[in-house]
């Protein structure tokens, strides 16, 4: 199973829109898919405690990752960098079992030309000290608002096909990696 994450807790996000996207195209190719919406995280997760003792309603977002094969998350650049929810997320899962040596894959989307390549880049950077396998072709959406239509589907060819060849080349190679574990 390759858990796909929504990387914003905004209601009714592009994030959401296109992780419902990266869904899709690993169901078109037959792999199981688990999509986590941060926009459902339990809001007391927001306490303290948290991270010694998350929430029940945190349980079924951890078990996701645990058991996954693979991770793609969807994230967009805000402010420069990744949303703060996103780290929360990560910072409240189990340590070190979750993540590691676990392939995980990256679609950066922004308002802006970056596409979230800041964003991206900073989240590789702590996905890696998770010690996380990552995968080197990453997708980038740029003016995210226009690049999507009232449907929440990609206008622009390029872009669709862009996507497409990033999440089934992380698909093939998570299947590589779990063939050749000894």
């Amino acid at each position: 199973m390759i858990a796909v994450i929504s990387g914003s807790n905004r209601q009714a996000s592009n994030t959401r829109k296109v992780a419902g996207l990266v869904e899709e195209i690993l169901t078109e190719a037959a792999v199981d898919v688990q999509l986590l919406d941060l926009a459902e995280l339990p809001p007391d997760l927001l306490s303290p405690s948290s991270y010694t003792s998350p929430p029940a309603g945190f349980a079924r977002f951890q078990d996701a990752i645990v058991t996954a094969s693979g991770v793609v998350t969807v994230v967009p650049e805000y402010n420069g960098s990744f949303p703060g929810v996103l780290k929360l997320f990560i910072d409240v899962l189990r340590f070190p079992d979750s993540l590691t040596d676990t392939p995980v894959a990256f679609v950066g989307l922004s308002s802006g030309r970056g596409g979230g390549v800041r964003a991206v880049e900073q989240l590789e950077m702590v996905y890696h000290y998770r010690r996380a396998h990552l995968f080197g072709r990453r997708c980038f959406l740029p003016e995210i608002e226009r690049a999507l239509d009232a449907e929440g589907r990609l206008v622009d060819p390029d872009a669709e096909s862009r996507l497409r060849a990033a999440v089934r080349g992380f698909a093939n190679f998570v299947g590589r990696l779990h063939q050749r574990q000894v």
